[in-house]
């Protein structure tokens, strides 16, 4: 017993100390100064000219030939597609757009988008719209190193289940005059497949 209330004395020392100590403030984050308007007027500049991330965007520019398949369900026969893209420089090189006119499910379809190089946050970023829809899907991708092979993802809505739905786009510079786009996204059962691969050719 004896033992015991010493260790139950040891303890009241200890919590009466640990309310007696004053707390410290928690650290604040540092802040940066503000900028004055000339450096903020060189960072605009920075930030809104044409950079090397656009560059590589170059190789799409120009009249393309496509043809494709489109997969509504994994394991079911394709629809296919074919179709023409033209692609240019809009807003002084700043971003690329792509105007399709094609075919899907036997009717006509276009298609326009714009693609282009967020400076600040250096990732591809990407908008499209077609006539199979009436909503903007909004991409963010980057490049893998050789500079050949760009990944991006859309969150769009999913009538079917109507949930959200994570897509990955996946475009391939074969060559100059050779691309690769491939959509993939979840089925019926959640798992990924490949929705859509359609190959452009460039018109000589």
């Amino acid at each position: 017993m004896r033992h015991s209330g010493a260790f139950a004395a040891a303890i009241l020392l200890v919590i009466c100390a640990a309310f007696g100590q004053e707390k410290k403030p928690a650290a604040k984050p540092e802040q940066k100064p503000p900028m004055d308007q000339k450096d903020m007027m060189e960072m605009m500049q920075k930030l809104a000219t044409p950079s090397e991330g656009h560059k590589k965007l170059d190789v799409l520019v120009g009249s393309w030939q496509a043809k494709g398949n489109m997969w509504m369900e994994p394991g079911k026969p394709p629809a296919v597609t074919e179709g023409k893209s033209e692609q240019k420089w809009v807003l002084g090189g700043r971003f690329l757009e792509q105007r399709v006119e094609s075919t899907f499910m036997g009717m006509p379809f276009s298609g326009l988008g714009y693609t282009g190089y967020d400076n600040y946050k250096k990732r591809y970023v990407g908008t499209w719209m077609d006539t199979a829809g009436t909503m903007i899907m909004n991409t963010t991708g980057s490049f893998d190193h050789a500079g050949k092979v760009m990944t991006a993802t859309s969150r769009i809505d999913d009538f079917t289940t109507g949930k959200v739905a994570t897509v990955r786009l996946k475009t391939t510079l074969v060559s100059k005059d050779e691309v690769l786009f491939e959509m993939f996204g979840p089925g019926a059962d959640g798992k990924d497949y490949r929705m859509m691969e359609l190959r452009y050719t460039r018109k000589k």
